[in-house]
């Protein structure tokens, strides 16, 4: 079953490899304000297709408070070759941190069971999972759930 609105971002224990950060950077990345999971691999086209606009919100929108965090997930054994997806990584400018999936320990632990790819978990500045997309039109489903939630997120500080 799907994770439910509202629930907790899980762990991100059980990653085989990290790039770009370690997983406790990226934990405590996630604390700092609203944060974008993302799911992809090397062998999807579409994810290569959305990886660039993943970056350009990642840079645009850090002043906002948006964080994000990648994760390589493996479709197909050949996915596994971790110098293939170092190499995507770069490519792709991929420069937040990077868990690498290969045992899909995290896969099980955001409850993708379909193993979709690319993947875009959107969680609020609590931590609280707030929208959910999949697929080739996933990125234009979100768009305006990371405009509430930075939106709410800059109203959460201009009250503190």
């Amino acid at each position: 079953m799907a994770m439910r609105i509202g629930t907790e971002m899980p762990s991100l224990d059980g990653a085989t490899e990290w790039f770009g950060g370690t997983q406790a950077h990226a934990e405590e990345l996630a604390k700092e304000g609203p944060t974008l999971v993302h799911f992809w691999s090397v062998s999807c086209g579409t994810c290569k297709e959305n990886l660039p606009r993943v970056a350009a919100w990642r840079e645009e929108r850090r002043a906002e408070g948006l964080r994000v965090i990648a994760i390589h997930m493996p479709r197909y054994e050949a996915d596994t070759d971790v110098e293939a997806v170092r190499d995507a990584i770069a490519k792709y400018g991929i420069t937040e941190p990077c868990a690498i999936d290969n045992q899909h320990k995290l896969r099980d632990a955001f409850k993708n069971d379909q193993g979709y790819v690319p993947a875009y978990y959107l969680f609020d500045g609590e931590g609280k999972l707030r929208s959910f997309a999949a697929g080739e039109r996933g990125l234009d489903m979100l768009s305006a759930a990371v405009d509430r939630v930075l939106a709410q997120a800059r109203q959460e500080l201009a009250t503190t």
